[in-house]
């Protein structure tokens, strides 16, 4: 098996793909400025496996030279890439900060990857590339018109991978997911975020007492007012990059390809879900919308399903909430300790 560097290894999405990865028998190396990573989950996923199958390394996809040595020194053949900024109304704020992160840093990456030879990259994109649906379920000939900096950044990255290959070589697979949620069924990692804006955990700390949940907009264009939402869980999300990997390795053509469950729920249902799972009552306020927010985003994962042959083990809201409920139950400061930074 090849060796593969883990950008942002130590967050959400990325820790859980190094899970899957370490679990098929590569090598995994997490790179993480720890912005928004726990070096606990990646102190936890080493332990997790024979010792050397998973280690860590802090740096930022920024430098250059950080980068490089990452990349010589773990001799990666492939990189899978989640570092990035990813709130959608802090980008709204902040474009500058999306666009060095998100571009420029991923640029940087990318340069390192060509003078180290490695050829394989598969890319954390998002379904905010489309942009306000034309039609739902999204396939992935829908227009492509981000509303927000953090969907046009996304977006830059992708257009630029073609013209890479052409240049270079290099071969990549881009996934577009849409809501990710849940957490790992082993109780192993899971989501914590600081401060924390997906809207499930958010709905499972309301209904723990830890303050109360605001649902921005009950004004849209959906049955119930408040906004539509496709969520997948996040081993799901960790196994169709492996699958992306595999393709690649398998000398397939490089792709973009959205995921999801193929349905949706609006906010209001999520938290009927959360008070069906949890027992629990989910105490939330009504608020304004925020800028950037389309009404209902829905994937059609049919090309992924079919290329990939990605098949999601969690195929409701219920069972992905219950993996979060567990989570939160086993760990209810998150990888924190009480009174710990």
């Amino acid at each position: 098996m090849s060796a593969v560097l883990v950008t942002g290894g130590a967050g959400y999405v990325g820790s859980h793909a190094a899970y899957e990865l370490a679990a098929a028998g590569h090598d995994v190396v997490l790179f993480d400025d720890l912005s928004a990573g726990h070096v606990e989950a990646a102190d936890r996923l080493a332990r997790a496996f024979p010792a050397g199958r998973v280690s860590f390394v802090r740096g930022d996809i920024g430098d250059a030279i950080a980068v490089g040595r990452a990349l010589r020194e773990s001799k990666a053949t492939a990189v899978m890439h989640f570092a990035g900024r990813l709130l959608v109304a802090e980008s709204v704020a902040q474009p500058l900060a999306y666009y060095r992160t998100n571009v420029t840093g991923t640029l940087t990456l990318l340069s390192a990857m060509v003078d180290a030879g490695v050829d394989r990259f598969i890319f954390s994109s998002s379904c905010a590339t489309f942009g306000e649906p034309v039609g739902t379920p999204i396939d992935e000939t829908h227009p492509q018109r981000p509303v927000n900096a953090y969907g046009e950044t996304k977006l830059v990255v992708e257009r630029a991978l073609p013209h890479l290959e052409r240049a270079t070589g290099l071969r990549s697979v881009a996934l577009r997911y849409f809501n990710a949620a849940g957490a790992h069924p082993s109780g192993l990692i899971g989501e914590d975020h600081d401060p924390e804006a997906h809207l499930i955990p958010r709905a499972v700390a309301a209904a723990v007492g830890h303050g109360t949940l605001a649902v921005f907009g009950t004004d849209y264009p959906t049955p119930d007012g408040t906004c539509i939402r496709d969520y997948v869980h996040v081993s799901d999300l960790a196994s169709a990059h492996v699958l992306a990997l595999a393709r690649l390795e398998a000398n397939g053509s490089s792709g973009a390809y959205n995921l999801g469950s193929g349905h949706g729920a609006s906010v209001r249902q999520v938290i009927d879900s959360v008070r069906l799972v949890t027992g629990r009552e989910v105490p939330f306020t009504l608020e304004p919308r925020r800028p950037g927010d389309p009404a209902a985003l829905v994937a059609s994962s049919d090309l992924a399903r079919r290329e990939l042959a990605w098949a999601p083990k969690f195929d409701s809201l219920e069972a992905i909430v219950a993996t979060a409920w567990a989570w939160h139950e086993r760990h209810p400061f998150g990888f924190r300790t009480p009174g710990s930074a």
